[in-house]
């Protein structure tokens, strides 16, 4: 008789209470498909009397994750508690060291010491899979390592947090300004403690560079991201991007060039046509694209307790099965040490900026804008405020470079009351 796959789970908040519920409700689907049964031998949290409306009597409290994670009766430890470093680094170390499994869903720890994590689990010869790090419920990670790993991939591209994305779709739909709908989305609990993990795109470029090592074969660079939260968005912006038939979203896209590694989490207009313009609330979309396969586009859940702990299970099961795949997808002693590049795909920008009202003002602006090579498409003025003019002007296909070098001149002209927010406007 196969013996049981024996779990320990330390963290039991929404995610890790979400596992417990799927091994005992699933006990008899588990064990159909995986050929042997799962079962939770130990827990471990900050708060052993708190109510999480499931009963943990059947299971070892363990005080010290790091402790659970050595015990001779875990064949997997499952990392749910979250942080880059502290508990959930020194306990997924000593299980590694000590010969478990770890599935994890934490996508901090991943994107700042996925590689030295990566070779502690080869050189042990185990395996840590995290498909709930990215992207919730959507299984993004399995498409990247296995479904399309004959592929060679040259983007991806996506909206990775969900709460960024509520909070920009509800400033449209309600016409609200950003700081009532932050207000709305912390009293609902969608943000994180610290929300410029959220609004700053931190916890997407974590997820971002998790899918660039996978994808293109590199060590984990999320130092080297580029990243702009959605902070300085503007009821204005959202309308001004629905007048010209785009909607604004976070969104992630990496692709590896002969310069380099691109990797930016930023603020864009999307066609609204486009999947990407059509998705709305805390969904997530990833969209893939490989040299024989083409364009694939995933959409889904990304977070939750349903979908979150399906992820959880995914790896789990995965490894009941005796499933072994390398954590970025191939060896981490091949993963390449990529160079940091910024886009050099030319494409039109939205900027948006506050003239003083001073005399010549808009010309200055237009001869920084000449001499960075930029030219105007379209620009409009509208309604003074005090004694500033906000001035929207879309520009036709430039560079980053070129936008950065204007944006760096636009200082030296003592005419703009505050720096611009520029917007690439990508065509997906």
């Amino acid at each position: 008789m196969t013996t049981p796959l024996r779990l320990a789970i330390a963290g039991l908040g929404t995610v890790g209470v979400g596992v417990i519920k799927m091994v005992r409700q699933n006990a008899a689907l588990i064990s159909a498909r995986t050929g042997r049964d799962v079962q939770i031998v130990a827990v471990s949290a900050r708060s052993r009397d708190k109510d999480r409306g499931v009963s943990l009597q059947n299971y070892d409290w363990e005080d010290d994750p790091v402790t659970m994670a050595t015990r001779d009766d875990v064949d997997v430890f499952v990392e749910l508690m979250g942080g880059s470093d502290g508990p959930a680094k020194a306990a997924t170390e000593a299980a590694l060291a000590a010969g478990k499994d770890v599935v994890t869903a934490n996508k901090a720890m991943l994107a700042i010491h996925g590689q030295a994590l990566a070779l502690a689990a080869e050189e042990a010869g185990r395996v840590l899979r995290y498909e709930a790090a990215v992207a919730g419920g959507i299984p993004v990670i399995k498409a990247l390592t296995e479904g399309l790993a004959g592929n060679e991939i040259t983007r991806v591209m996506g909206v990775m947090n969900g709460t960024c994305n509520y909070i920009l779709t509800r400033m449209e739909s309600a016409g609200l300004p950003y700081d009532e709908v932050f207000a709305e989305a912390d009293a609902l609990g969608y943000l994180e403690a610290d929300p410029t993990l959220d609004v700053g795109g931190i916890d997407a470029g974590h997820k971002l560079a998790i899918l660039a090592s996978i994808a293109f074969g590199t060590q984990v660079a999320f130092d080297a991201m580029e990243l702009e939260g959605i902070d300085r968005i503007t009821i204005e912006d959202i309308r001004q991007a629905a007048d010209m038939g785009y909607k604004i979203k976070l969104l992630g896209v990496a692709q590896l060039t002969g310069r380099g590694l691109e990797q930016r989490m930023s603020p864009c207009l999307v066609p609204d046509t486009s999947p990407l313009g059509q998705l709305d609330g805390g969904t997530n979309m990833v969209v893939l694209e490989g040299d024989h396969v083409g364009q694939i586009v995933l959409r889904g859940a990304g977070a939750g307790e349903g979908p979150t702990a399906s992820a959880v299970m995914s790896d789990i099961l995965d490894i009941a099965r005796g499933i072994r795949v390398a954590t970025f997808g191939q060896p981490a002693t091949r993963l390449t040490q990529a160079t940091p590049a910024k886009a050099v795909t030319p494409a039109p920008y939205y900027l948006r900026m506050q003239l003083l009202d001073k005399p010549g003002a808009m010309a200055k602006v237009a001869t920084v804008l000449g001499e960075a090579g930029i030219s105007i498409d379209r620009m409009r003025q509208y309604g003074h405020q005090d004694d500033t003019a906000p001035v929207l002007i879309v520009t036709h296909k430039t560079t980053r470079a070129a936008i950065d070098a204007a944006r760096k001149a636009f200082d030296a002209i003592d005419v703009i009351a505050e720096p611009p927010v520029t917007l690439r406007i990508e065509q997906v």
